[in-house]
């Protein structure tokens, strides 16, 4: 489709471009090609004829397009090794024998998100997979508690509740030990309605404040069948990046981060178990954004861990870190 010369400019380009956000003009391209200001000028024009290249209003200097970034990828790219720097970071959590895997898995891509300046998603399991082993709550005063729910597949998720009036902790710890007694063992998107027709039948005769304690952990175990397998780091990298400085795009992008429907179909139409990179229009997400993600499996349990970054994302580093924490998942 395109000679090496040109291969090489839209190299010099797309991967300036990622580093600076600024459009890329024919004078510092001269040195690196050994050409003429008007030789590299003719080859920009005929990149933005075919579609790689874009020209932007406020320059004349040249971007990558959607394709251009596609183009890069598939046939240009080659996977960055990882710095010292960053495996040590990353070592340090995949060592860490204490550490449950959802644990490593969610402070790993923690760690990403800093590295890179994205966002990172984490989305484990479906809820259904996940049985209710047990149920802690720790009083934090009169009227507010911290229910914590340990799965069996280790997962541990936590809920502040804010109770309507004050409650006697022995009721508090009556109504934990008959939620435990009964829905132990029940998948979590299970337990509202278990709660609903067999614990409430029986906690009014044995909890005075049954209805204030029982609304309360209603509504939190709805909270955890929702949110127990979506894990987000670093939502506020992609408003710092320069692409999102408009503030109807920044509404728009915060309002999918909060629509649990959108982001659970970010780890649908998997290509295939490697890296997979979706970039701008080919996502379902944002046409603004692209998203790398890639699936992992251990003992029966999958999951997926993505990346979502501006389509000015420094692709090759981002590659070589998913597909690190991959292996290191699977091992």
């Amino acid at each position: 489709m395109i000679n090496e010369r040109q291969r090489e400019l839209l190299k010099l380009i797309v991967e300036d471009y990622i580093k600076t956000a600024r459009p890329v003009g024919s004078k510092s391209l001269c040195d690196a090609l050994h050409c003429s200001s008007a030789t590299i000028r003719n080859e920009m024009s005929f990149l933005e004829e075919i579609g790689l290249l874009e020209k932007t209003h406020t320059s004349s200097g040249r971007i990558p397009s959607e394709k251009g970034y596609r183009y890069y990828v598939d046939y240009i790219m080659e996977p960055k090794e990882l710095s010292g720097e960053d495996v040590l970071k990353l070592q340090q959590i995949f060592h860490n024998q204490s550490l449950m895997l959802s644990d490593a898995i969610t402070q790993s891509m923690e760690i990403i998100s800093e590295l890179t300046s994205y966002t990172s998603v984490v989305l484990g399991s479906s809820s259904k997979d996940n049985r209710v082993q047990k149920v802690e709550v720790v009083p934090m005063d009169e009227t507010r508690l911290i229910a914590i729910v340990i799965t069996d597949k280790g997962h541990v998720e936590h809920k502040n509740i804010v109770l309507p009036q004050v409650v006697d902790v022995v009721e508090i710890k009556q109504t934990v030990g008959l939620i435990n007694k009964l829905v132990v063992g029940t998948p979590i998107d299970e337990v509202s309605s278990k709660l609903e027709y067999e614990v409430k039948p029986v906690i009014g005769k044995v909890v005075k404040q049954h209805e204030v304690l029982y609304n309360a952990f209603y509504n939190a175990f709805t909270d955890f069948a929702k949110d127990t397998d979506v894990h987000f780091s670093g939502r506020g990298n992609m408003l710092m990046q320069p692409e999102f400085n408009n503030a109807d795009k920044i509404r728009e992008i915060i309002s999918k981060f909060e629509d649990k429907d959108i982001v659970r179909a970010i780890e649908d139409d998997q290509e295939d178990d490697g890296i997979n990179i979706y970039i701008g229009s080919e996502n379902e997400f944002d046409d603004d954004v692209t998203i790398i993600k890639t699936k992992y499996s251990v003992d029966g349990e999958e999951g997926t861990i993505a990346l979502i970054g501006p389509k000015r994302m420094e692709y090759d580093r981002v590659i070589t870190l998913l597909d690190y924490i991959k292996h290191n998942i699977e091992r």
